[in-house]
């Protein structure tokens, strides 16, 4: 039986590229704009490009907010992706202090906006750069990441990273000048990633390959 993925379509980020990898990975694609089409969803995930407030906004105004919480709180399994994966935790300080969704205890920071050795650097921070495990230990086994190794890049577009309250949610990271960044967060059956897994070529895929046999 083909693997049924639901993509959240709420006006607010590009899906295209995000189906086209779920296709090539071999899942059937539902695009959701209504609150039955997230609850009765199998897998969901949850993209985004943009501003924070402008997502949260959106989500608000389609009645989608709350199906998302009562969707993750059943154990379903979600994947948030760069502006997703941001609204999945508790708030955000871009631009003003704006409400997310509050599925993973943290908030949204700025991008620290200047290297290790104090030099500025740019922001957003825009390209390819290398996963690792978390500062504080843990590794991939039993995750979307599994099939990875540290050292594998990834694509990034982001001026904001997420802060999670517990480094035990901290699933990978990424060194920017260095400065650690949160790469992807986890808890349960929720997964977010700051990078697009869709645009990150084989590493990429696999993440995606992997969440779409995920029950």
């Amino acid at each position: 039986m083909t693997p049924r993925v639901t993509v959240i379509d709420y006006g607010a980020s590009n899906l295209l590229n995000v189906v086209r990898a779920l296709e090539h990975c071999g899942a059937e694609v539902v695009l959701a704009d209504q609150p039955e089409a997230v609850i009765n969803a199998d897998r969901l995930i949850l993209p985004g490009v943009g501003a924070f407030a402008d997502g949260m906004a959106e989500l608000q105004l389609k009645k989608l907010a709350d199906p998302i919480k009562f969707f993750c709180q059943q154990g379903n399994p979600l994947l948030g992706i760069c502006l997703g994966m941001q609204m999945m935790l508790d708030s955000s300080d871009e631009f003003g202090h704006h409400e997310g969704l509050g599925l993973i205890p943290g908030k949204v920071i700025h991008i620290p906006p200047k290297g290790a050795n104090g030099e500025p650097h740019k922001i957003p921070h825009i390209g390819w750069n290398e996963l690792s495990y978390p500062e504080k230990g843990g590794n991939w086994d039993d995750t979307l990441f599994s099939r990875l190794s540290p050292g594998n890049s990834m694509y990034f577009v982001h001026s904001f990273m997420a802060a999670p309250s517990d480094e035990r949610h901290r699933l990978a990271d990424c060194d920017y000048d260095g400065q650690s960044i949160c790469a992807a967060i986890r808890s349960e059956n929720m997964t977010g990633c700051q990078f697009h897994p869709e645009k990150s070529g084989e590493p990429g895929l696999q993440i995606i390959s992997k969440f779409i046999k995920t029950q």
